[in-house]
């Protein structure tokens, strides 16, 4: 678990850099964008990009993307959640992901939702395990063909 209490920073061009080195195992590559691609997205959707660097001390432990407030199927239905997560291969299974998937919810909460959202890929060792684990369950459907689950922000 995590042994000291991690922070959230801002992607600055002090840290871009390094955020842009960050990387998850290789088996789980197929299954993660890489920052860079995740930071070129934030930077063309800053409306609703929410990226941020999960930092234990001066260390980079880890990356998240969340989204907020997109229109989903239709202009009624507005969804908010985690879009990109990126724990460093050599500090998983230290909490740090549990810890991302919390802020998310924490900052959903601030902005008035209710629910949170997330998508996977389906896979023998995809994250599927994780994502249950924290309490996202299956919606229903799909988008881009991945799986979209949804919990409470609460």
């Amino acid at each position: 678990m995590v042994s000291s209490v991690p922070t959230l920073v801002t992607i600055t061009e002090h840290n871009v850099e390094a955020a842009c080195r960050l990387t998850v195992r290789p088996d789980q590559e197929k299954y993660s964008s890489p920052v860079a691609w995740s930071l070129a997205e934030a930077y063309a959707q800053p409306e609703i990009a929410w990226p941020r660097l999960i930092m234990e001390g001066d260390e980079i432990v880890g990356f998240l993307m969340g989204f907020f407030d997109i229109e989903w199927d239709r202009p009624d239905d507005r969804r908010s959640g985690l879009w990109r997560l990126n724990i460093a291969a050599e500090q998983q299974g230290r909490g740090y992901g549990r810890y991302a998937v919390d802020a998310v919810r924490a900052e959903a909460r601030r902005r008035g939702h209710d629910r949170v959202y997330t998508t996977w890929e389906s896979g023998e060792d995809g994250p599927e395990g994780f994502y249950l684990k924290l309490g996202f369950r299956p919606t229903g459907e799909t988008s881009g063909g991945q799986i979209v689950a949804a919990r409470s922000a609460h």
